[in-house]
């Protein structure tokens, strides 16, 4: 909805595999939207043998043996962590949510959206409990053949409404939840986070994401409404590059 010439907007991003329980940090606000979806999913993956559990996951028995022992008592109601406090990847660590002031936290919590394969889709403060399932892990649930299927729009149905900017800052896996259920005209600009090699952009997955959680806080501490803030983001090591950019797709030039 537009106002005095600002716009509200979305930001998606996706989840990280680390995760801590840590709920004296923040209280978190609600429960997840699709609470009851996601008890599907842990009835269908407590269904799994361990060999199949750890096929599923893509890991080694190290990660396996205690993310499938887990996965037989926990909890969804218990010892929950507000979802931007719970997820310890790279992302987060350079978004830095914890040292947030109070405007930044309102901010994020109205505008920032976190995809999971486990959870659908949450709001910063939503209470949620370690988990291991990525949105591509190939789950069979009822008669849904993977995850994509099985959640359909409803990621998109609660992200944003059809005239709405959504500004993407997911992984291509995760972006991939929401591309099929764009209204006709609606904004969906992707974040490229790119380095120049031999004059070819390429994208770095480790850099990128140091910069995606970066340039939440940017959005975040600067209240950016508008599509043209997000190009000054103040970055010691990226450029906004005009010549690259398009309307659906803004580019950023490592600069090292």
């Amino acid at each position: 909805m537009k106002k005095a010439g600002r716009l509200t907007m979305k930001i998606i991003i996706a989840p990280a595999k680390k995760m801590v329980v840590a709920p004296d940090d923040f209280p978190y606000t609600a429960l997840p939207q699709y609470l009851a979806q996601t008890e599907q999913l842990l009835a269908t993956l407590r269904q799994l043998s361990y060999p199949a559990a750890k096929a599923l996951w893509h890991c080694s028995d190290k990660l396996a043996q205690p993310n499938y022992d887990w996965l037989q008592k926990l909890d969804l109601h218990a010892h929950l962590t507000p979802a931007i406090l719970s997820y310890r990847g790279l992302q987060y660590q350079y978004m830095a949510p914890d040292i947030f002031t109070e405007p930044a936290l309102a901010y994020i919590q109205a505008n920032l959206r976190i995809l999971s394969g486990f959870y659908g889709i949450l709001r910063p403060f939503d209470g949620i409990v370690p988990y291991r399932l990525e949105m591509q892990a190939k789950l069979a649930v009822a008669d849904h053949s993977n995850l994509y299927d099985f959640w359909a729009s409803r990621l998109y149905d609660a992200l944003a409404t059809p005239d709405e900017p959504i500004i993407n800052l997911a992984s291509q896996e995760y972006a991939k939840a929401i591309t099929p259920y764009l209204a006709p005209t609606q904004p969906f600009v992707t974040i490229v986070f790119g380095s120049l090699v031999a004059g070819r952009l390429k994208v770095k997955a480790t850099l990128a994401k140091m910069a995606r959680g970066a340039m939440v806080r940017y959005l975040a501490e600067n209240q950016v409404s508008e599509l043209d803030q997000i190009k000054t983001f103040d970055h010691p090591d990226y450029q906004f590059d005009s010549e690259r950019s398009t309307a659906t797709e803004l580019v950023f030039i490592y600069q090292k």
